[in-house]
């Protein structure tokens, strides 16, 4: 009975915390096996899935590691990696082998939560990427969608991350991210 009792008294200190996570869908998401990843490195695993009462999302419960404590700030980021055709091109491929996982993006909020929502698509631009935002204006979207290369002398040096209509209807804001060490030739 104390060889069991330690045991679980183990289990119980190395376990770290629990989050809710909230998705529109759970599409290649399973209870026991989806992995939690940050930079390919496993920092949780999903306990179960539910159905919101009222049928508008998906709840997923993940039991994070024990190092992972920081992934708590009220600004993180989650969103379900699957592989995704688009305009930019192909990702997610390692996925096809691997099943979907669940990919985070730590925040730097000193206020913590254990509820957050996930994101739908995947973000451009991580916290951890070195570069600058920069805002452009144009008179229509054209050919461009989120995820395009920027160029500069016809090397990729960043990507569109969001556009947004004008107020006044007249002209698209892009919001582009141009990489390090290439931001110090914007002028």
């Amino acid at each position: 009975a104390l060889v069991g009792m330690l045991l679980v008294a183990r289990i119980l200190t190395d376990r770290g915390p629990e989050i809710l996570l909230t998705f529109q869908t759970a599409e290649g998401l399973e209870a026991g096996k989806t992995a939690v990843r940050y930079k390919d490195v496993q920092i949780g695993t999903v306990q179960s899935l539910r159905l919101a009462r009222d049928r508008s999302h998906v709840r997923v419960l993940v039991q994070l590691t024990k190092e992972a404590d920081s992934f708590l700030a009220g600004d993180t980021r989650f969103w379900v990696v699957r592989p995704r055709l688009d305009m930019s091109g192909i990702s997610g491929l390692g996925t096809l082998l691997s099943g979907a996982y669940i990919a985070a993006d730590p925040g730097i909020s000193k206020e913590t939560s254990g509820e957050f929502k996930g994101l739908e698509v995947a973000p451009i631009v991580t916290r951890d990427a070195n570069g600058h935002l920069y805002s452009l204006r144009a008179h229509d979207v054209g050919s461009l969608d989120i995820g395009s290369p920027v160029y500069f002398r016809r090397i990729k040096v960043g990507q569109i991350s969001s556009y947004t209509l004008d107020g006044d209807g007249r002209g698209v804001t892009f919001s582009i991210f141009v990489n390090s060490p290439y931001d110090k030739f914007v002028g």
